[in-house]
């Protein structure tokens, strides 16, 4: 018999928890949704009614996984959808993981990694974020993304935006920060243009904005792509599908000099780090500023 499992107003069907989906670590599908019953009360504030793009690895990540935006008809209908415009026109539903029983299907369909937009239904067409993406290439050092994040910080700190830092549990680190609701995807995509080719022209020996891989040599790519209409970055305390099972964590500036890599918290070690800290992104909203505002101040120190 399956198992339905009952959170809040509604109820999840589970099968096969005890399918491995980790196959180094001997991690299981039960233990994806037992991560996202940990993570739920500080992810759900970052991924609430924004659409995702769900990848999944029903076989397990040692198998190719797929990406899927459309939600599916199985879905049940209680699970809420974004519908957005696509480049052709069209529309779509996409999925929105507005509770805790949506996080739980989503690990019973083997979504290992969520990936968010940077707005937020119904208002899906202006973003509240903005995104800033450091990848460093080889031979960067984690200390080159980390000094590089700081120095971002400061930059936007001082046009009045307040920036937030997360480890991709990848090789990277994210820079996300909270505007008031306004601008369209192209003009909050120029801006963080500009504030990147800035940082860039200060060490261009170190940092890049090409987004041609073969023209980097190694330096570290500050990638605005985020920024971009129907574009995604990967959730907070979302898994990545690699074999320690690492967390993207979102992480106080303080704690993030301490680090020494982007992979620093997993599955198994992040219920320690939430037992003894709250989640450091806690009331992003309240400290969304006004991006016309900001972006005057920038103009006007770039001269």
């Amino acid at each position: 018999m399956t198992p339905s499992v009952r959170f809040g107003a509604h109820s999840v069907e589970f099968s096969s928890l005890d399918k491995v989906l980790f196959p180094e670590s001997g991690l299981t599908k039960g233990d994806l949704v037992d991560h996202y019953r940990i993570v739920a009360p500080c992810m759900l504030p970052h991924v609430r009614r924004r659409p995702l793009t769900l990848q999944r690895f029903p076989e397990g990540i040692g198998q190719a996984g797929f990406y899927q935006k459309e939600a599916p008809d199985f879905f049940p209908a209680w699970i809420a959808r974004a519908r957005v415009t696509l480049e052709d026109g069209s529309q779509q539903d996409q999925v929105t993981a507005d509770n805790l029983a949506t996080l739980a299907f989503l690990g019973q369909q083997a979504a290992v990694t969520l990936h968010v937009w940077t707005s937020r239904a119904p208002a899906w067409t202006h973003p509240d974020r903005i995104v800033f993406d450091l990848d460093p290439g080889e031979p960067t050092t984690f200390a080159t993304t980390r000094a590089t994040a700081h120095s971002l910080r400061d930059r936007l700190r001082a046009v009045g935006l307040t920036a937030f830092a997360m480890i991709t549990g990848s090789r990277g680190i994210h820079v996300w920060v909270p505007i008031r609701r306004g601008p369209d995807f192209d003009e909050v995509r120029s801006f963080a243009r500009s504030v990147a080719s800035s940082i860039v022209a200060d060490r261009p020996a170190d940092l890049t904005d090409e987004i041609r891989k073969d023209k980097r040599a190694g330096r570290l790519f500050i990638d605005i792509g985020r920024n971009g209409k129907g574009q995604t970055c990967v959730a907070p305390y979302s898994l990545r599908a690699l074999p320690a099972a690492p967390v993207a964590t979102p992480v106080t500036w303080s704690e993030l000099s301490d680090l020494d890599g982007a992979g620093a918290y997993t599955l198994h070690s992040l219920p320690r780090r939430l037992a003894r800290r709250d989640d450091p992104w806690k009331g992003m909203g309240r400290h969304a500023a006004d991006f016309a505002r900001a972006r005057r101040l920038w103009e006007r120190s770039e001269g």
